[in-house]
């Protein structure tokens, strides 16, 4: 808010989604949303599920994490640091003590119980606890559109930082976004504003703004 305050240009939020929807700090609230919107720039969606809907993935990653478990001991592999998908710090550490052939012994054995539980997770898990998807990621587009203006609300991914939501994992899945959005109505020219035409907005705004302040005006 103080930024906002103080900055003669427009803003981006790129990698936030609504507090409304789910709660957590990198979220913007109304408040936030509404100076945002007043002072011109644009909110960025971002594909983190934590972000998205934190109940629903926390719900999923704990049966995942179980199905994996049950997978391991079935084959009789122990997943080091005791965690459903390759273990903790402890486990790193253990990892790192090992020699060169009993590292690459466990890590085999750890990708045949990974691909193993895969097959369980997409069969058993997923459809009873489902994985936050391209449907709650535009459930906060439709939320932001109605509230602050088609005209400040973008989309980002996450895909370097550990991001990436069911449907939309790569950039190879970019489709199922745009199509979510016909499904719901979007307009091409609204959808083409949304993935880029208003951020590519808002760059030109603050640079016209950058060439006044260094033309000293």
């Amino acid at each position: 808010m103080q930024m906002l305050e103080l900055t003669r240009a427009p803003v981006i939020a790129s990698h936030s989604s609504a507090r409304a929807l789910n709660d957590v700090s990198r979220n913007l609230d109304v408040e936030q949303l509404m100076a945002l919107k007043e002072n011109g720039g644009v909110v960025q969606t971002v594909a983190f599920r934590s972000y998205l809907n934190t109940e629903k993935n926390s719900a999923n990653r704990a049966a995942a994490q179980a199905a994996t478990s049950a997978v391991a001991e079935e084959m009789d592999f122990e997943i080091l640091g005791g965690r459903g998908r390759g273990g903790g710090r402890g486990g790193r550490g253990a990892l790192q003590a090992m020699s060169d052939l009993e590292r690459d012994a466990y890590q085999a054995g750890l990708a045949r119980v990974q691909e193993a539980s895969a097959v369980r997770i997409a069969e058993e898990v997923d459809p009873v606890t489902p994985p936050v998807g391209v449907a709650d990621f535009v459930d906060h587009i439709d939320y932001l559109v109605e509230l602050i203006g088609i005209e400040h609300v973008g989309i980002s991914s996450d895909f370097d930082g550990g991001g990436g939501i069911t449907g939309w994992n790569d950039a190879s899945e970019t489709f199922n976004v745009t199509l979510e959005l016909v499904r719901r109505g979007y307009t091409e020219q609204e959808i083409g504003m949304i993935w880029s035409g208003n951020l590519l907005r808002v760059l030109d705004e603050v640079q016209a703004v950058a060439a006044e302040i260094q033309a000293g005006s």
